[in-house]
Formats: C-alpha cells, structure tokens, sequence
C-alpha cells in the first residue's frame, strides 16, 4: 500500500536520481535552508528521528515547532526534552511476544464490531514481519537426530499457535509470517529484512527514500541498529498501537556519544568487547538515552562486531546504540545479498541527506565516554545480570564470591583456603557441596557447568566469534578432547547461514564431535528454553542444593532465567563456551590451568587450542559469502512441508476455540464503552509485593517452564492438559489465564513481604502466605485495589507485555519504585497502571515497609499535569500515618489520555470506532 506521509513542502522535499531512477527524500539541508533551524551537528541517530518529523509534518501531531526544536537540542548542549510524534517505517515481532499482540488484535476486531464499527479496520497500516523464534526447545541435544526430533517436539506443543499464527497472516493485511526452523527474528532482520534506506511510494505514486526504521516487540530489536537501522524495542500493545497508525509518544532524547578508538588485540572477541561496553553505559547511566558509537576504531569495527553491540542495548539500559553509515554498512549490505540498487541508494542518500560517516564526522553530543578497544581481554559476565563484567583471569576466583553469596561466609572461607593449598577440581569447593550422580562415574559440585549452549542473535549472527568456536572444536578434537559428559551442549545458530558457513568450512562436523550438534535455529537458551537436564544430574543438584552453572553465548543471564536447576549463569563467546564445556568447572582458572588432557596424557591449555584472528578472517573469507544468504533467504516466508501443512480457519474474526489453552479471548475489550473514563484517585490499596532493586520483566512474568504444584500448572492441570505438555510460560501468553497465573512467579523472585522466601509469594488477606495469584484474587473478592512497592531499576530486562497485562489482570493499580526502565514504564502506562517513583529521598526501605500497610494516592483526578508530583498517605498496620509524596510517570499527555482509556488500545479502539460512525 502507498505509505502515507505529511503534507508536500517544496521547502525540504528534494529529488535523487540514483542509476537513471528518481525519488523524493525530505532533505535535512532543505530544512535549514528554509529557516528552521541549524541541524549540522546533530548525531545520525537523532537526524533519523529530524526526517522523520519533515516527513509526517502536519500541522497537528507533527508541528514546525517540533522540528526547530531539534536545532535547539543541539544549541542546548544535547538536550530538549520535547515531546514528539514519532512514526517507525515497519514493525518486527516473535512468537511469544506476537502471539498476545495478534490475539489482542482478534480481540480488537471483536471489540469495534461491538461498538459499531467494522472488523475490517483493525489492520496493520505499516508491514508487520512476524518471525517464529521463540518456541524451540532444546529436549534433544549432542546427537545428529536432535534438530529434526526438537522440531517435531515444536510442532507438537505448539500447533494451536500456528494455525492461530497462519489464520492471522490471512486474515490481516501487511502481515507476513517467518515459518519456524528459519531463524532468530533480529538475525533474519540484520540479514534480510532491513535495508537501511527504505523506499516505498506515497499517496501521489511518487517513490519516496528514507530511513529504515522500526520498533519490535522483543528488546534486542536494537541489533539492527549496527547497521545504522534505527529500532528499539517497545510492548506489543505499544507495537499493535504503532501497527494502526497511532504515532509513538517519546521526547526528544539525549544521545551519549561512545567513542571507540584502537583496535581488538590477537586473543579477544568482539563478544569481550560488548561486556566491556554493558558495564561502562550500565555505571554511567543511559536508560531512556539514545547511544551512538562513534570513533576512529569504527574503521576497524565489522558490522558483525557492530550488530553484537548493538544487540545488547537493553543490558546496558539505552533506547539504542546506533552505528552510523559508512563504508562497513555498505560492505556488509553488499555481502549478504542485497540488490545492488539498493546498496547505491543508501550510499547516495546517507551522503546526500547528512547521515554519512566520514572522517569529518563531529556531532554535538549530550556526554560522551571514550574505549580503545587495544585493552580489551577475554571476559565473562555473571552470575546473574549482563553488566557483572569479570575478566576471564579472575572468573575462577570471583566465582567463591558467588558461593559466599549462596552459602554465607563461613563455608566460602573454608572453600578459599583448601583453594590456596591447589587441590584437584573436587576439592575447590566446600567438600559438603559434593554430590554423587546415581549411574554415573562423575560427581558434581558447586561450579560444575552443566549447560554450555552456543545461542541467541547476539553472537550467532557474528561469523567471526562462530568460526571461532569451530576452530576450537576442531584443535580439541585433534587432541582427543571432549565435553565433559555432565555438559548439556548446544548449537542453536540465528540462521541458517551459520550452518552454511560452518558445514562450508568443515567445522560443524568438528562440533558435531565434541556435542555442538545442531539442536534448532531459534532463542533456545537464551529464552529460557534449555530443555531439561538429565534427570540424575537434576536430582543431584536440587537434593543438595549445588551451585550449578551454565555458560551461554546469548544476552540475558538473570536468576530463574536459563534453567530452574541452574543458579549461576555466565555470558561468554562462543570460542569461550565450547572451552568450558571442555573444562566442565567454573572453578578452574582458564587462563592459567589446564582445560584437559590430550590423547597422551599431556595438559592441554587454553591457549593451545585458541585461533589465531588470522585463521578465522581466512574461513570467513571464504565461507560467509553473498551467495549463501541469497540462497538461504531465497524462501524465506515458505517453510517446510510442516509449515505448508498447517491447517487453520478463515474468516475476518476469529473464531475462538473455547477448549484451547493457548488461544483465549482476553478481556481488555469485553463490555467496553463508547467513552472514555476519567483518572480516579487510589485509595485503601494493598500492597501486594515489596520487591526490591533491579526487578526485571524475567521477575515479573517468567518465559521458562513452571511446575504442576504453580497456579499456571493447576489451572492446566484442571483441564486435563499432562505435565509433558505444559511447554512454558512464553508459548501460553496467547492465553491470559496462564499468564495473570504466572505474573510475579519467577522462581527465585523475592517478596520482601515474607522472610527468606523464594518464589512468587506473598500475604494474602488473612495475613497467612499464599501464591501472589491467589493473594490478589482474594483482594479483587473484596474490591480492594492493590500496588506494588519496589526499589530501583524496577522492569529492567525484555520488552515483555504479559510484565504489564499480568500486573493489571491481578488488580494492580499503581507501582510505586525507585526508579523505572523504558519499556517497562511504558507499558505499565499502555494498561492503565500508573508508575510512581518515590521523591525527597523516601524509599521502601527508609519508610520501614513491610506490607501490611495501605495506600491512599490523590491529585489524580481533574487536570492531573505529566509527571506531576501528588500526595500519598501511608497507614501502617499501628494506625499511624505517614505523608509523602510520589511523582507520576505518566510522563506526556498523549500518556494521561491512554491511562483515561483504561490503555493505549482502548484509546485506539474509540477512535477507530468514532471513525467509523
């Protein structure tokens, strides 16, 4: 369909001929030439956001002040915190985070027809790309059957997602959906479907060129930022908002600048680059900021390496970290297939309009930091959150910290000393956390990696970091070294040209030898999906509470996440994960212990087996060429015969299926009036968890497997569904009543509520534990509002929806926290439930909370201003009160009228029915 764009200004409407062909642009230097303002020295990132707002300038949502307001960003130092109308080009989804946006969008059709509108009118009016990623689980590894037999598993749990999935590609326009078994949707983005520059025609048919934008409903849509594609991640309920037409409400944000100098030394990774990065941005702050890397070190930079970084933005906590264009854009858009055209229109509109990386490239930016990437060294990040930087020569070590954590002072003290006395492997540790495995010849102990999982976009889209991991394969397989066999091994690629490559280059046999066998092209570890251990490994570590570890080449690592019988989890490359499944043990120093023995009995060291940054640019040099992407990208919306087999239902509403307990109509729109209401003050609320920092959306609403004894698992249990069949968390969230069931059920959240326990839990109203779920619904029985307290940071992590639906489902009215990150805040606002932070110091702590207080929250009503600072009065348990005072992060007042609605699609939903009539 035409893309629809603002009125036509000759003042900054340009033409580019680029190889006998024209288009229109809006043209920056137009812009400036005509009076609006100086934009010269604006980064490329925020020039995205400038040609957006010339592009869809109206008058209305988009005004000439907005755009002068960029000019003055610049005159301000980098900063002009203005709200602005904001309109991505595309919108990127997965399974589990697609699933609940296309079965809100049924519900939508349902809910206009109610109101007397058409069905019709919900549609995407901007290309939807839907790539299956998320449902892959690893049940089989370390063997040849294993891709085959976990896609037939896949198949088998999740069939009625499909056929739901295949009815909405019909039924929807603009709607595309990746088949499983293709790959990781941010891989297949960077691979295929981004462009850099888009073109599409307007309502007049002229050829219009501009930024490929986007936004996507998984965090890591960042990735695509490395190559200078400006995305990031937002809610499904902000993606389906986006999806119809609605513009996204931001300010104007501030960019750190990164400076990047130097260039990688022999023996480091670009995968030890990005964990130096997390935890520089982490320590200097960049939530809600944009970063932009910048640099002389950029012209030794890969895109690949790029992309990784990119990737891992929400780690570091930023908006995105964008990449400019430049002659690496180009080259890498070139290598991996696309049309020549296209790569002509990038690089003459990127130099054209302003958005070039040249040696001159000087922007004003709001802060900078400064890395030479020369005093990179081997890294890892762990045990739990992704900016737990540690340098591999001090992993081992740093690792009795995490013991000191789990088991107390005492025992790690007496761990430490039998450690300075350099005893075997066994003897590291407390001998009390030794276990024996029933039928097995090994033992395990705190530290033992039982997971080593070659995952996620992050570093499986980087060539270089997966030859490498081969080339190591190969050198251990020459000596005779293998996995140790309590190591869950994995080989999860985010294409299929990875396995191109490596089958091209001989290494995934030399994989394949050492237990990388391919298991699936999908999230798998990484999401949570690591399939479960074998059951005597299992018994062995929960029987005695070991510490057992994992080591993923994947983004995320926060507790509950990776596995339920896994407490430490560590980032790592891929070279560097297939060294500890050789290793098998945290506690051996990598850099300076043996790893293993050869076939004759002689240490082998890490260095050993390490290759050279020579040999892996010669493979991927000769491996990673056009032709393979072309080739495997030539089908990509097609699948396999699986795929074309699928059966599903037509028709424009969906026909809901009330037996299934994947798919349900949710309630959002059920009875929902012609108008909107207004904002009510909160008053005699409970407190229905006291959490504290860093909560991230894992915390909130888990993706991983639950238990029978969960309300998730009794309520499937009641439907007869087996154990073997409740899948996770992630695959249900098309089905509200396994989700509102598993909000705040993470297995090692701890309310604060309760002492010493793990799990979602809380006081119900008798004061007696009992599950978050059942505390809340006993609360809703007696028409008592409920709030969450929590400290800092609270919502870091995915850009999970279900974090925000299931806090509303529960009754939540309102979060009270230290501090919010982006996305999370965000949606809360998008149901309804308004985010306070604390002021004047006040905290959870400082308050003395404990949970049997109550909450009355006012100023909410009548003309409440954007972050407007309102009085709450606390009643503790003893009858006294306390006065403070909380600030609104209802942050503008597109924000205020979606929170009146009840959320954003509700606000979307009245429109279009107004529309309509």
């Amino acid at each position: 369909m035409p893309i629809s764009v603002g009125h036509d200004t000759a003042k900054t409407r340009k033409e580019l001929s680029i190889n006998g062909k024209t288009f229109a642009y809006y043209s920056i230097k137009a812009a400036e030439q005509s009076g609006l303002g100086d934009f010269s020295k604006l980064p490329a990132a925020l020039r995205v956001v400038l040609e957006n707002m010339l592009r869809f300038e109206d008058g209305k949502t988009v005004s000439t002040e907005d755009i002068k307001a960029f000019s003055e960003w610049a005159d301000k130092g980098g900063k002009n915190p203005r709200e602005i109308a904001y309109r991505p080009a595309r919108v990127l989804m997965q399974d589990f985070t697609g699933v609940p946006a296309v079965v809100d969008l049924a519900a939508m059709r349902d809910g206009i027809v109610a109101l007397g509108g058409k069905a019709e009118q919900i549609n995407p009016l901007n290309p939807v790309d839907l790539v299956i990623d998320h449902s892959v689980m690893i049940d089989e590894f370390g063997n040849p059957r294993a891709f085959q037999m976990n896609v037939d598993r896949e198949y088998e749990r999740n069939m009625e997602r499909y056929q739901f999935l295949k009815w909405g590609q019909g039924a929807f326009n603009n709607f595309r959906v990746v088949p499983p078994g293709t790959g990781i949707c941010h891989q297949v983005n960077l691979e295929y479907l981004a462009q850099t520059v888009w073109s599409d025609v307007d309502q007049d048919g002229v050829e219009v060129a501009y930024p490929d934008t986007l936004v996507g409903t998984d965090s890591h849509t960042t990735m695509v930022n490395g190559a200078a594609v400006l995305g990031w991640g937002v809610g499904g309920i902000e993606a389906e908002a986006a999806m119809l037409g609605q513009p996204i409400s931001m300010l104007i944000p501030e960019v750190v600048g990164f400076e990047l100098t130097g260039a990688m030394m022999e023996g480091t990774t670009g995968t030890d680059l990005v964990l130096k990065v997390v935890e520089m941005l982490r320590e200097k702050g960049v939530v809600g900021k944009f970063v932009e890397f910048y640099g002389e070190g950029l012209d030794n930079l890969p895109l690949a390496d790029r992309a990784t970084i990119a990737n891992m933005a929400p780690e570091y906590g930023a908006t995105c970290g964008f990449f400019p264009i430049d002659d690496e854009t180009l080259r890498y858009l070139r290598n991996t297939g696309r049309d020549e055209d296209r790569v002509a229109l990038v690089e003459a509109y990127a130099k054209e309009n302003g958005f070039w990386r040249d040696a001159g490239y000087a922007p004003i930016y709001t802060d900078t930091l400064t890395l030479d990437m020369g005093t990179i060294v081997p890294a890892i990040s762990g045990p739990k959150r992704p900016q737990d930087y540690v340098t591999l020569d001090k992993a081992a070590s740093a690792f009795f910290d995490v013991v000191a954590e789990y088991r107390g002072e005492d025992e790690t003290a007496a761990a430490t000393d039998m450690a300075s006395e350099g005893p075997t492997p066994d003897a590291l540790i407390d001998p009390r956390k030794i276990a024996e495995v029933d039928g097995e010849d090994y033992k395990l102990h705190d530290g033992s990696v039982v997971i080593a999982s070659i995952t996620s976009c992050t570093n499986t889209s980087n060539p270089y970091v997966m030859i490498g991991a081969g080339l190591v394969a190969r050198k251990a397989r020459a000596l005779g070294l293998d996995s140790k066999p309590w190591v869950k091994t994995s080989l999860a690629p985010g294409s299929q040209v990875v396995s191109h490559y490596l089958e091209a280059a001989g290494l995934q046999e030399d994989l394949d030898a050492i237990g990388f066998n391919l298991v699936g092209y999908g999230c798998t570890t990484c999401i949570g999906n690591s399939g479960p251990l074998q059951d005597e490994i299992s018994k062995a570590i929960n029987d005695n509470d070991l510490i057992a570890t994992s080591v993923l080449s994947g983004n995320r690592n926060f507790e509950g996440r990776i596995s339920p019988d896994v407490r430490a989890n560590y980032l790592a490359s891929p070279p560097l994960v297939v060294i500890y499944a050789i290793a098998g043990d945290m506690n051996i120093d990598l850099v300076n212990e043996p790893i293993g023995t050869d076939k004759n009995g002689k240490d082998v060291y890490m260095k050993d087996i390490w290759p050279t940054q020579a040999e892996i640019a010669e493979l991927v040099e000769q491996t990673v060429t056009r032709e393979a992407f072309q080739s495997k990208y030539a089908d990509v919306f097609k699948g396999d015969d699986k795929w074309q087999s699928v059966e599903t239902s037509e028709g424009e509403t969906y026909d809901w299926p009330p037996q299934s307990t994947y798919v349900q109509n949710p309630p959002y729109f059920q009875g929902m009036a012609k108008e909107a209401g207004t904002i009510s003050d909160i008053k005699g609320a409970r407190m229905l968890a006291l959490l504290g920092d860093m909560v991230t959306t894992d915390h909130i609403s888990p993706a991983g497997s639950f238990k029978p004894s969960t309300p998730a698992g009794e309520y499937l249990t009641e439907r007869q569904v087996p154990v073997r069949e409740f899948n996770s968390y992630g695959s249900r969230r098309g089905n509200h009543e396994v989700m509102m069931r598993g909000t705040f059920a993470n297995i090692r959240i701890r309310n604060e509520m309760l002492d010493g326990v793990e799990g979602g839990y809380t006081k119900g109203p008798d004061g007696e534990q009992t599950s978050i779920f059942d505390a809340a619904m006993a609360w809703q029985d007696k028409g008592v509002p409920l709030v969450i307290v929590a400290g800092e940071q609270y919502g870091a992590g995915s850009s999970r929806d279900w974090a925000a639906k299931g806090t509303n489902l529960l009754g939540v009215k309102g979060v009270i926290a230290e501090s919010y990150e982006r996305i999370h805040r965000s949606n809360l606002v998008g149901m309804g439930v308004i985010p306070f932070e604390f002021t004047g110091g006040d905290s959870r702590n400082t308050l003395n909370l404990t949970g049997d207080e109550s909450f009355d929250i006012t100023g909410l009503e009548g003309d409440m201003k954007p972050q407007a600072e309102v009085p709450c009065t606390i009643t503790y348990a003893d009858g006294t009160t306390k006065e403070i005072t909380l600030k609104s992060r209802i942050d503008t007042a597109v924000e205020k009228e979606y929170v009146e609605n009840g959320g954003v699609l509700h606000y979307v939903l009245r429109n279009l029915a107004k529309s309509a009539a």
